[in-house]
């Protein structure tokens, strides 16, 4: 069920960012972001390594780290080894 909120709520702020800043798929440093931006982008960061993890490298040993890992570094956190 909290799966299903967070993706919900992170798809409502992907898709009021893109409606209001249609560039914001563009490279961009953290500190042009704000708050709800930077939430968003790291839901969105999340939920692709969880599905990439599940998808491509389910035998390697990974315990994905929390939320907020993800909105200091705004990048994926899969192992180097289970990227494609």
């Amino acid at each position: 069920m909290t799966d299903i909120f967070i993706a919900a709520f992170g798809v409502a702020c992907l898709i009021g960012t893109l409606i209001s800043k249609p560039y914001a798929n563009a490279s961009v440093s953290q500190e042009e972001l704000t708050d709800i931006e930077i939430s968003a982008k790291a839901l969105e960061i999340y939920l692709k390594d969880r599905e990439d993890y599940k998808k491509n490298c389910p035998s390697i040993k990974w315990d994905q780290p929390a939320l907020d890992v993800y909105k200091e570094k705004l990048k994926s956190q899969l192992p180097e080894n289970c990227k494609k």
